[in-house]
């Protein structure tokens, strides 16, 4: 929308692309402003399914895990079998006629697939909350909790409890560190998320843990906080 503001006559196409298989699907112009959200569709001689834990296709808006299958995916990951058997597998249902092995890669997102076709990112499946049976995605909450402007930096995780399996907790930086938002987040969260996603324990930070990209690291929050629900 930006883009389109300031180069008024710009037809941007959104992309979302794997290292696996370069580019993976499109949205074009015409689509933006109806469906803004939405990875698009799969680019010319690329297919891409949406499957789900039981390994069956998910109906349309059921979540599952983007599977990229064509011409464009790689042969794995050089000098490394054990990280190309985890993503590179065959596709069970290849075409006959092809001689050589049908490998499709599972890229990890989870993703979900309208019913017109578009698909629509939810989150890293190693990244999934799973609580009280729900499948919750951080970003979702991230998005929410990236409203609030005294907000610089939040991450959503997942923590071990002993009845919801686990609970969603905020790690936030505030612009002001020795001001508290929980109460402020609370209330936004209640009026912006559904029940089953409502974070049940927020944390304030004066500074985040980066990884070697520069994202943060869930991981290390993660490790951190593993005990919070623990008596």
């Amino acid at each position: 929308m930006k883009i389109r503001g300031i180069f008024n006559h710009a037809t941007p196409y959104l992309m979302y692309g794997l290292t696996e298989a370069f580019r993976s699907s499109y949205l074009p112009p015409e689509f933006v402003d109806s469906h803004p959200t939405s990875m698009g569709k799969a680019i010319p001689n690329a297919e891409l399914l949406v499957i789900t834990s039981d390994g069956r296709i998910a109906n349309d808006n059921e979540a599952g895990e983007l599977v990229h299958r064509g011409p464009l995916v790689s042969l794995g990951y050089w000098n490394s079998p054990e990280k190309t058997a985890e993503r590179f597998k065959p596709f069970s249902q290849s075409l006959p006629q092809l001689c050589l092995a049908d490998i499709a890669v599972y890229s990890g997102d989870w993703v979900r697939r309208d019913n017109q076709g578009f698909l629509y990112f939810i989150g890293r499946k190693d990244e999934m909350i799973k609580s009280s049976g729900y499948r919750i995605s951080p970003a979702e909450i991230e998005e929410v909790i990236y409203q609030l402007a005294d907000i610089v930096v939040t991450a959503v995780i997942g923590v071990p409890h002993p009845e919801l399996g686990q609970a969603v907790v905020v790690i936030y930086q505030g612009k002001e560190p020795e001001k508290s938002l929980t109460g402020e987040l609370t209330r936004h969260c209640r009026k912006e998320l559904a029940n089953y996603m409502q974070p049940l324990h927020y944390v304030s930070r004066d500074t985040m843990p980066h990884n070697a990209n520069g994202k943060i690291d869930k991981t290390v929050l993660t490790a951190q906080l593993e005990n919070l629900f623990k008596e």
